[in-house]
């Protein structure tokens, strides 16, 4: 990493199926948030960002490290798949509807602004009706700034694949429609909390429009804004005028 730094890279991002199980298994196990609090020092380094953390084992002490970092972006990504405890349980995702939402609470009393990112999946074996409620439940609860939403593909050779009860795909797909709805409305609620204010913004490149380019703030949000090729992967300044979502059109603040 200080390696990377050195030829200029600013901001990184850790990926995993699970970061939280990261170094477990090393012959001197070390945390996930004692890796990030190595990151911390590495000169350059400007912006630190992972996913994804499965909810089941998101510690106490990530979180604190995130709160406490000047570096880790005010970003996390937390998948729910479903709010049903039931269905949970069926996908062995080893966390209930309680403990996540108790989870989502945790984390934003210690980092207030922080912006959350899920997964949804819709018509999992078995799924009633007040299960997918369940679901549209935590969505209205924990304030996600964007979601992404699937429907359930079966697999072969997997166990949900042999479960009784697959979801016909007329219900399936009325449920993700509704589903989809929610999300995007909330998302846009959520979103907007940032009109009127000058966020840092990472360069990253040219839009598909002529002089437009985009780029991200801390909170993983886009920006268009008219620049020039100049700023590229560059850290600017820039005003967010217009919501558009998932979005925002800006203008540079020289």
């Amino acid at each position: 990493m200080e390696q990377l730094a050195a030829e200029g890279v600013s901001e990184v991002m850790l990926l995993g199926q699970n970061v939280n199980s990261y170094g477990k298994t090393l012959d001197e196990p070390v945390t996930f948030a004692q890796l990030l609090r190595m990151l911390e020092p590495i000169e350059g380094l400007k912006r630190i960002r992972f996913m994804t953390s499965h909810p089941k084992d998101l510690s106490d002490e990530l979180i604190e490290t995130m709160a406490r970092s000047s570096k880790i972006c005010h970003h996390l990504h937390l998948p729910l798949q479903s709010g049903s405890s039931r269905v949970l349980k069926e996908m062995n995702r080893r966390y209930d509807k309680e403990k996540y939402l108790s989870l989502v609470e945790k984390i934003r009393k210690a980092i207030p602004d922080i912006s959350l990112t899920t997964d949804i999946i819709v018509g999992f074996p078995g799924e009633t009706e007040e299960d997918f409620k369940e679901t549209l439940d935590v969505v209205e609860k924990a304030g996600y700034d964007t979601a992404f939403t699937f429907l359930y593909s079966k697999r072969t050779g997997t166990p949900a694949a042999k479960m009784e009860d697959q979801i016909p795909e007329d219900v399936a797909k009325e449920r993700f429609g509704r589903l989809l709805s929610l999300v995007q409305e909330k998302g846009r609620e959520r979103s907007s909390r940032f009109a009127g204010t000058v966020q840092e913004v990472l360069v990253e490149e040219e839009s598909k429009e002529k002089g437009v380019f985009t780029g991200r703030t801390q909170y993983n949000l886009l920006v268009h804004f008219p620049a020039d090729e100049s700023l590229l992967g560059k850290y600017v300044n820039v005003k967010l005028e217009e919501c558009r979502g998932f979005y925002y059109l800006g203008t540079l603040v020289r």
